[in-house]
Order: C-alpha cells, then sequence, then structure tokens
C-alpha cells in the first residue's frame, strides 16, 4: 500500500484521538501517529484527497507532505 505523509495541528492526546476516530471510520488504512512532530503516516489505497478530507474531519490545520 502506498504511504503518505501529512502535517495535522495536533497539540494534545485529544486531536491524536480526533484522528485516530476519523481514520478507523474510513477504514482500509494503516497509520502511525507522531504527536510530537505533528506528523500523520498513513498507508491507503485512498487517494491523497480523500485521506486529506478525512483528516480535515478533526477540525485541524492538515497539509500533505508527500509520499514516504
Amino acid at each position: 500500500m502506498p504511504k503518505h505523509e501529512f502535517s495535522v495541528d495536533m497539540t494534545c492526546e485529544g486531536c491524536s484521538n480526533a484522528v485516530t476516530r476519523v481514520l478507523n471510520k474510513l477504514g482500509g488504512v494503516q497509520f502511525d501517529i507522531d504527536l510530537p512532530n505533528k506528523k500523520v503516516c498513513v498507508d491507503s489505497e485512498h487517494s491523497v484527497d480523500t485521506l486529506l478530507e478525512t483528516l480535515g474531519k478533526t477540525g485541524k490545520a492538515v497539509s500533505y507532505l508527500g509520499p514516504k
């Protein structure tokens, strides 16, 4: 599966829990959350646009950093 890296403006455990919740709802993803560096690495067949839209549902600022 392609790996994608995103920057997500997470400041606490609650923020990372929100990311976990929206990605688990999407399904078909494996991911690692790096809270100190505000990065989320996602393994998924979903398009980057779909992943950006999904991560955006957290209400946090999200940007695509590129393939990993």
